[in-house]
């Protein structure tokens, strides 16, 4: 079940952001991958983990590398590293203790990571295909 609800809301989120317009500025993917990289800092404050909390840091580094150099440079980074991000939370019980993570969170989390990077994939591509030019639409 947290898997469909990830795919949902990523779905969702995504759907949304199209609708409005929040899509349309290239900061949009790289900060939700922001807040996502972020979100085992926050399980490990919540089980009041400082080893934990350490080493999520230094997971989340990378990945906030990650959302820098994409949006600096190409979101197609910021894809690679949300589907990352997803597979990371299938192994990170295997890697990290974190007493706050709650036992859904792996199966729902890759599950709204992969779906929101492959929907930011599909938004570089038809961008790319409609302004003739490799993301101009999300310059």
């Amino acid at each position: 079940m947290a898997w469909l609800v990830g795919i949902v809301l990523a779905l969702g989120v995504s759907a949304f952001a199209r609708l409005v317009g929040l899509d349309r500025d290239r900061a949009f993917y790289p900060t939700v991958l922001a807040v996502i990289a972020l979100l085992y800092d926050l399980f490990a404050a919540m089980g009041e983990s400082t080893r934990a909390l350490l080493v999520e840091s230094a997971v989340a580094a990378v990945f906030l590398g990650a959302v820098a150099l994409g949006f600096k440079r190409d979101l197609r980074i910021v894809v690679v590293a949300l589907v990352a991000h997803g597979v990371f939370d299938l192994m990170h019980g295997y890697f990290i203790q974190n007493p706050g993570v709650p036992g859904w969170w792996p199966m729902f989390c890759l599950a709204y990571d992969a779906t929101a990077g492959l929907c930011l994939a599909a938004l570089l591509y038809f961008s790319a295909k409609e302004s003739g030019s490799r993301y101009e639409a999300l310059a």
